[in-house]
């Protein structure tokens, strides 16, 4: 999806920035287009989760720091990642009933602004519930912007990588206050869903569940944990009990960035630097 304001051309520069926007934190991209370089890569985390009203104080702080204020972008992305979503397949999809697809799964409110995202290449769309107040400030500070959902990134990226060879797979991608299942066959979406945790109690128990729910053989299938993890994490260590052919996954980068890689910390940025 594209807010359009008019702006002069002239006045761009060749940065690239998105945002990836969740109420557990914001992050940051600089990428500079004719050089294919990463500028800048920052993280706000937040301390307990926030709502969807303070999210615009922590954009402007950031905005205006000295780095930043005043800076032009030939591109801008935002990326809204909440748990607002659902995939709808090509043949069930109706502009009409946006909200249809959204209300039995997650709690969407009467005034909820309902968008959709089209993957084009895979025969499915994405409807979701945005942060409108962020959308609305950026297109004010702005003009032009792209915006889309997490998932539609992180599905596409994922499904975009493997191969029609790959066998049932399944990803896991971590954070800090919630993760996010994949499960891919054939390079076609088997399961999506995104799950609240505390403890890494919580975090087996929601994976091995949707394991047996999809009988699956936990000691066969491939599992690959992305994002906010490593072999020496808690996490990670509780998983490979029970799944035993887990792995840390591979980062992913979009091609263009591929003189870049040494110098990113690949794992946690995976759909940020994808969604460019």
């Amino acid at each position: 999806m594209t807010l359009k304001k008019s702006s002069n051309i002239l006045d761009k520069s060749f940065k690239e920035l998105s945002i990836q926007v969740s109420l557990s934190g914001l992050s940051f991209c600089i990428a500079d287009s004719a050089l294919n370089e990463i500028e800048t890569i920052d993280t706000v985390s937040f301390d307990k989760k926030a709502n969807a009203e303070s999210l615009l104080a922590h954009l402007e702080n950031w905005f205006d720091k000295d780095s930043i204020k005043g800076s032009s972008f030939n591109k801008i992305v935002a990326v809204h990642e909440n748990e607002l979503s659902s995939f709808v397949p090509k043949s069930l999809f109706n502009e009409s009933n946006l909200s249809d697809y959204l209300k039995y799964n997650v709690k969407i409110l009467e005034n909820d602004y309902i968008n959709y995202d089209e993957l084009k290449e895979h025969d499915m769309y994405n409807v979701y519930v945005p942060f409108t107040n962020v959308n609305n400030y950026l297109f004010e500070k702005f003009g032009d912007f792209e915006y889309k959902h997490f998932s539609t990134v992180l599905v596409e990226t994922l499904i975009n990588n493997a191969k029609k060879s790959d066998p049932k797979t399944i990803y896991v991608h971590i954070d800090s206050m919630h993760f996010e299942i994949i499960v891919l066959d054939q390079k076609k979406l088997v399961l999506y869903n995104t799950f609240q945790y505390l403890q890494k109690e919580d975090f087996i128990y929601y994976l091995l569940f949707t394991i047996e729910q999809l009988q699956l053989n936990p000691e066969e299938t491939p599992t690959f944990l992305l994002g906010n993890v490593s072999e020496e994490s808690e996490l990670y260590k509780i998983a490979y009990r029970y799944i035993k052919n887990l792995k840390i996954g591979e980062a992913y980068y979009p091609p263009k960035l591929n003189n870049v890689i040494e110098k990113l910390n690949a794992p946690k940025t995976l759909v940020l630097l994808n969604s460019l």
